[in-house]
């Protein structure tokens, strides 16, 4: 019986950090498809914590905006948001600003 806990245990610990890895995936794809530097969002922040190792295992997945699907704002805050990763939401909500008040455009 407490193999069978343990065992559900560690499928829900693996199951929740494919999905964090997941959420890095899709906030990286987006800095890319936008012209953005992910690290550098990153480090805005998370000033405290220097280097993301799961942010540069996700980027070596991203593609290039030409192969890209289209991720949109509202996507990559809804991602962010699910993970608690409210400071990085934060910063991405400001870039999205600053891009809407110089284009002109919300998306």
């Amino acid at each position: 019986m407490e193999d069978d806990r343990k065992s559900m245990e560690e499928q829900i610990i693996e199951s929740y950090k494919r999905d964090e890895e997941m959420m890095i995936l899709v906030f990286a794809q987006w800095c890319v498809n936008n012209s953005l530097d992910p690290h550098s969002l990153y480090l805005q922040a998370y000033p405290e914590q220097g280097g993301n190792e799961a942010l540069s295992n996700a980027l070596a997945l991203t593609v290039s905006l030409e192969e890209a699907g289209f991720i949109s704002d509202d996507t990559v805050l809804g991602v962010l948001s699910l993970y608690g990763n409210d400071d990085l939401g934060f910063v991405v909500t400001e870039v999205i600003s600053q891009r809407a008040t110089s284009t002109g455009t919300k998306d």
